[in-house]
């Protein structure tokens, strides 16, 4: 079963409801694979990066299977590919320049339990932008 499923991909469909709709990326599914700065729920919630966009698109770009797929001013949307299975992690950034942030969304496409792996990259990512 195992070579089968690495055979075939662990990617899934890209969800239909990437983006940001009135100023805010979308909410996360009650399944415990999704972290995001505008959750309330503490399962979920994470804090946004004190950061500009632009070091932001520097951090990801040399994050491991990481791939920036759309770039627009304020917001920036990049899939991680897990090597050993192909799983696909969507991760989206929205800026809110006047406060000097990036609100975050990071969410596993396909199963029910990410295992930490979508709070451990933001965390990561934080680490590497060198803020708290």
């Amino acid at each position: 079963m195992i070579p089968l499923l690495t055979l075939l991909g662990c990617a899934g469909e890209r969800p239909a409801t990437l983006g940001a709709t009135d100023g805010r990326l979308g909410t996360c599914p009650d399944s415990p694979n999704c972290v995001s700065s505008f959750e309330t729920r503490d399962s979920h919630r994470i804090a946004p990066l004190q950061a500009t966009l632009g070091q932001v698109r520097m951090a990801v770009s040399g994050m491991s299977g990481a791939r920036i797929i759309e770039e627009r001013e304020l917001y920036l949307y990049a899939e991680f590919t897990s090597h050993l299975m192909g799983f696909v992690d969507d991760v989206e950034f929205l800026a809110e320049p006047a406060a000097g942030l990036v609100h975050v969304r990071s969410a596993s496409r396909l199963g029910h339990s990410d295992l930490g792996v979508n709070r451990k990259r933001i965390e990561d990512l934080r680490g590497l932008l060198g803020t708290p």
